[in-house]
């Protein structure tokens, strides 16, 4: 019982702090969905706000806000304009029975003439403006009538004010109406949606007027906690422009309130230019502004009760949960707010379409799979149905017919199938011959051996046919799987790529940012989207350099000792007058730069070769040197030449790996015409972050490289491009280093030496007496030699490119930055 006693019985304090607490930002939000959800989606906030128009007053007398909000709640939400309709009646009831009825009489004729007018009218949208003019004019020339039965001028007048502002009025109603409706709005608010917003809530806050709380008067707290709002989630434009228009509004509606729109016009540009201190510094902006103001427009006692509705408004925009003020933010442009709601946005758009991308990779690689795996699995059944489906034809013509037929199928099925089983293999296998022995052998068995084998040599010409055939569609379908994979893989990539963001870097784009500046270089923004080593990624906006270079003489130079690495521009956009700026992108320099030379001639000296060569800059750091040769000279072969680099140029260029490459641009050639057309191809591929290369060769000769002394020969053995249509591709890979020279060549500059029995030694002999080391130099002087050895002659089309490799040096050195110790 003691121990019971002990566990239960507790001091106050801990059974206090054992309570739950009191979690205020909750209650607050709970207050404020239970507020929309009671206002917006039941729609009693066209009463609240009906009921303060219905009242509200322009130049003391006149009403022009009642038909107008009528008319754009009917026209956008018809289903609350009753609601509207009884708010708008119950506030001018509060100024006179009188304006209640003309209140409700002009709404009646207003909906008699829209019915009338959807007869002829096609844009409603357009006429509900001149509607509501006609209307309000109307009824305000029977009010005369009913009055005074006399037109004077001032009269009309204010008859004509009053149907021009409703006019205008129903204007911004229709813009600012859809804002309060329960859709959820994803669209950033217009600057005239803004305003029409504004002048909305200044219209309603003007039906407070005359109203007041222990002589404070509600439409100026409510004014200035506007104001506040305002200059807090939008800065100092949007805030001192919500003063000047709330102002004008409450001004127009009692001329004793307008030095208040100085007052609300200060506090909102203070509030905004305030705003770093959160909600304090705001409310500090109105406080300062209503003391400056407050001292020369008010006296002593008129000061302080302004001071009272500017604390009471204070108040207010402090209890307002930041939960509304976010909300309202994020359809601001200009917002930090609104810019993380467009991110997002824009982040979600990314992530859907490289979803969607990854998945058109997975398709293509299913179907890849698909046509790779129909082979493994038919390719024996394929083989024995085919020599069954053979045998079947034969035994048709010639065994049917035979009295021996149960003797040979029946009895002696297996030695029979096994006997023109091996006679097929051999026919096939020989060239249509069968040993001595087999015949022999045959000739015991069958009776009509003879004429077995005639047959058997007639069906072997369309089994070999058939066979063919098939091959060709096999070996197309595995073309088909390897082209769906590379597809495939580079979709796979590009949807890593797309998921790619810009990383956060404010850290470094600060540091980078005042190390420039230290140094005297004015720049307006850093964004840096990667420090990756090698890849690094860096947009810059300065002001306009008028030309000199400063980017590429002194940025670039100064990020490469800030960032440890060779730094160059990439691009750079300058502005076409010397008031703008200039958007540049800094990008990592690739470790080693190729520089070629390329010497070419036509046989006979023609104009047309039939060599064609390229030089083709890949994406992801790499460097391709192509000679293609095609069949013959002149035109055609020039033709089919160019056609074959072209082709794999874009498919290259496409990012599909380079085996895949070659034989798809393979299978187009051998596919697109029956004529004999055939095309070599010598495809060296570098990466310039490593100097690491790869070389495809089909049909062509060797190449070399000159490492110092060293003559280092690449070759591979393919027939030529479009002869077969499939074949496998021989890579060769080859480590090339700083000061390599890689010397490619066509069979014409190879094999064009005259009397000369290896053309390999020549070759070498002749690269490794060269004293110099510029390409063009080089492929000029294999050309020369080449040509000389033939007594001037030029027997085919030769082509030479020589590449350098070399270190990649910039042509600004790098500028050091002093650094933090």
């Amino acid at each position: 019982m003691q121990n019971v006693e002990r566990n239960t019985v507790k001091p106050m304090g801990e059974v206090e702090l054992a309570k739950p607490k009191l979690d205020l930002s909750n209650v607050l939000t709970k207050l404020q969905t239970q507020v929309e959800s009671f206002f917006l989606k039941k729609g009693y906030i066209f009463l609240f706000i009906g009921f303060l128009l219905g009242r509200a007053l322009i130049l003391a007398k006149l009403t022009p806000f009642s038909l107008p909000f009528f008319a754009a709640v009917y026209f956008v939400r018809r289903d609350r304009a009753p609601i509207a309709l009884f708010g708008l009646v119950a506030g001018a009831a509060t100024l006179a029975l009188s304006e209640a009825a003309f209140t409700f009489g002009s709404i009646v004729l207003f909906l008699l003439l829209y019915r009338l007018a959807e007869k002829w009218v096609e844009d409603e949208l357009k006429g509900l403006p001149i509607l509501v003019f006609s209307t309000i004019i109307t009824v305000e020339f029977l009010k005369i009538l009913i009055g005074s039965g006399e037109f004077t001028i001032y009269e009309s007048a204010m008859a004509a004010i009053e149907s021009g502002l409703g006019l205008i009025l129903t204007l911004i109603f229709l813009q600012s109406i859809p804002l309060m409706t329960v859709s959820k709005r994803k669209q950033s608010l217009k600057t005239e949606e803004i305003v029409c917003l504004i002048i909305m809530l200044a219209s309603v806050m003007t039906g407070t007027i005359g109203w007041s709380i222990y002589d404070l008067s509600i439409e100026h707290t409510l004014a200035r906690y506007l104001v506040l709002v305002f200059s807090f989630v939008a800065g100092a434009t949007v805030g001192s422009t919500v003063g000047v228009v709330t102002g004008l509004i409450f001004s127009l509606a009692n001329v004793s309130s307008f030095y208040h729109m100085s007052l609300l016009a200060f506090a909102g540009l203070l509030g905004g230019l305030l705003k770093e201190g959160r909600k304090l510094g705001v409310a500090l902006g109105l406080i300062i502004a209503t003391l400056l103001i407050g001292m020369y427009g008010e006296g002593g006692e008129q000061l302080s009760k302004t001071m009272l509705e500017s604390a009471a408004a204070v108040l207010l925009f402090l209890l307002t949960p930041s939960s509304l003020t976010s909300k309202i933010a994020k359809h601001i442009p200009g917002t930090p707010e609104y810019t993380a709601e467009q991110q997002q946005y824009m982040r979600k758009m990314r992530d859907v379409t490289a979803r969607r991308v990854a998945q058109f990779s997975n398709v293509f690689q299913a179907l890849s799979k698909s046509f790779s795996t129909i082979e493994d699995q038919t390719e024996p059944e394929e083989a024995s149905r085919d020599l069954d489906y053979f045998l079947s034809n034969v035994t048709e013509k010639t065994c049917q017919t035979c009295f021996k037929k149960d003797h040979c199928w029946a009895r002696n099925f297996n030695t029979t199938y096994d006997y023109m089983s091996e006679i097929m293999h051999e026919m096939d296998n020989q060239s249509g011959t069968v040993s001595p022995r087999l015949s022999r052998e045959w000739d015991k068995h069958c009776t009509r051996s003879k004429k077995v084998m005639e047959i058997m040599q007639q069906q072997l010409t369309y089994y070999q046919a058939n066979r063919k055939l098939k091959k060709q569609v096999q070996e197309s379908r595995k073309l088909v799987a390897d082209q769906l994979l590379g597809v495939s893989e580079v979709m796979g990539d590009f949807a890593k790529e797309i998921q790619r963001e810009r990383e956060n870097h404010h850290k470094q784009e600060e540091q980078i940012l005042e190390a420039l500046q230290d140094f005297g270089i004015q720049i307006e923004q850093v964004d840096i989207y990667s420090l990756e080593q090698g890849n690094v990624d860096i947009d810059m906006t300065i002001p306009y350099c008028g030309g000199h270079g400063e980017c590429e003489k002194l940025i670039a130079p100064m990020l490469s000792d800030i960032l440890g690495e060779t730094i160059l521009v990439n691009s750079e956009e300058c502005s076409p007058f010397p008031n703008g700026v200039c958007h540049v992108t800094f990008r990592s320099a690739k470790a080693y730069a190729v520089k070629t030379g390329v010497a070419h001639a036509a046989k006979d000296g023609d104009l047309v070769s039939g060599d064609s060569f390229s030089t083709i800059e890949l994406g992801g750091g790499k460097y391709a040197i192509a000679i293609s040769d095609g069949m013959g000279n002149g035109e055609r072969a020039h033709s089919e030449s160019q056609e074959t680099l072209m082709l794999l140029q874009q498919i290259l260029q496409s990012g599909i790996e380079e085996q895949v490459a070659i034989k798809s641009v393979n299978s187009i050639l051998s596919l697109r015409t029956t004529d004999e057309i055939f095309s070599t191809l010598d495809l060296a591929v570098i990466d310039l972050q490593n100097a690491s290369s790869r070389f495809l060769k089909i049909g062509s000769t060797p190449s070399f490289i000159k490492r110092g002394n060293k003559i280092i020969k690449i070759q591979a053995s393919n027939l030529p491009m479009g002869i077969l249509q499939e074949f496998e591709v021989d890579v060769v890979s080859e480590q090339l280093k700083a000061k390599d020279l890689l010397i490619m060549m066509s069979d014409g500059v190879f094999e064009g030496p005259k009397h000369v029995e290896n053309y390999d030694l020549w070759m070498k002999r002749k690269i490794s007496e060269l004293q110099t080391d510029d390409p063009q130099a080089i492929a000029d002087l294999i050309m020369e030699e080449v040509i000389r050895s033939r007594s001037g002659l030029i027997e085919d089309d030769m082509t030479v490119v020589v590449a350098k490799i070399d270190h990649n040096i910039p042509k600004w050195a790098s500028i050091p930055v002093k650094k933090e110790a």
